[in-house]
């Protein structure tokens, strides 16, 4: 079987940068995922983000979550449960505006520090998007442009756990999706595993690696590359021992941006038969919420039947 492929990050500053974009381009290519480590961010800083995160959880979280469990009775199922995650959640968002300070329960310092870790996450994906132009063959910058829309790109962080599970037969974690967005990055729980993709018809297990940071790509990079790199199907399987921690930050378009197919990355059949459609991010998002759960094919046929503006190319100035 394929290794999973991880990338070094500070070998794109030397002799081996060639080699590195070749295996940041075929893990785009087959994988729809990657995990870098070397990337930049300090230790000591995700060493505080997991540690205060996991202390949120336990004290603010954590018997909210048995009191749901109980509040079902899900320790007692005997059959799948197809509408529910096994999971304890809250979202931040940063831009175009910060929640923030409207989060209750969080700390100040725990504030301080997801801003902090938040600012060096989103240098990490516009940093990513340029690596993708590179490969892709498309000008620096293209894809930030790409996502701007009006008021900048839409990027928030899921900070999730997922707990000791009494029947993960029966519960996922996280029920099987593609990402609607652009490029996801995820900073997991280095001990307790459970993250998986599809990757021709198996399951794979994402390896839960010490201070790296996973890279998976959206549906508006599959549109925007014109199927070159494609979003793949994932899921969370819940374990009986050990609560995972999961902080994902979203570098998505912004909400009124049009998502369509580089014209680079078109030729002349593919331009008559208009196989990825063009559509605004915000139409997009409020078809997925409603069909997450199933396969991305239908969404990109449905908002072909959607009209949308006219645009001219891109500019990236």
């Amino acid at each position: 079987m394929e290794a999973f492929p991880i990338v070094n990050m500070e070998k794109l500053n030397g002799e081996e940068r060639s080699a590195t974009l070749k295996l940041i381009n075929d893990a785009c290519e087959n994988w729809g995922f990657f995990e870098i480590v070397n990337h930049g961010i300090s230790t000591e800083l995700l060493d505080t983000v997991e540690k205060m995160t996991k202390g949120h959880y336990k004290k603010c979280m954590e018997e909210r979550f048995k009191e749901m469990v109980a509040s079902k009775g899900l320790e007692a199922v005997q059959n799948e449960i197809e509408d529910l995650d096994w999971e304890s959640t809250f979202h931040l968002r940063h831009l175009p505006e910060s929640n923030i300070y409207d989060i209750p329960d969080l700390q100040d310092e725990y504030r301080k520090v997801m801003k902090e870790f938040a600012k060096e996450i989103e240098k990490l994906a516009e940093d990513i998007l340029d690596i993708l132009c590179e490969n892709l063959g498309l000008e620096k910058g293209y894809l930030k442009k790409a996502f701007y829309g009006s008021k900048g790109p839409t990027f928030g962080t899921k900070v999730s756990n997922y707990p000791p599970c009494p029947k993960p037969d029966l519960i996922k974690g996280l029920r099987a999706h593609t990402d609607a967005g652009g490029v996801i990055l995820l900073f997991q729980d280095d001990k307790v595993s459970g993250l998986q993709l599809l990757k021709d018809g198996n399951w794979i297990d994402v390896p839960p690696m010490h201070h790296s940071i996973v890279i998976n790509l959206g549906d508006q990079l599959e549109v925007i590359t014109n199927g070159r790199y494609k979003s793949v199907m994932h899921r969370v399987i819940a374990q009986t021992d050990g609560t995972r921690m999961s902080i994902a930050s979203f570098y998505n378009p912004g909400s009124d941006a049009v998502i369509y197919p580089a014209p680079q990355l078109v030729n002349k059949d593919e331009k008559e038969n208009n196989t990825y459609p063009k559509f605004v991010f915000e139409d997009y998002m409020e078809l997925y919420t409603r069909v997450k759960f199933q396969p991305k094919e239908p969404r990109f046929e449905a908002m072909k039947t959607i009209d949308t503006v006219k645009v001219g190319p891109i500019a990236t100035v």
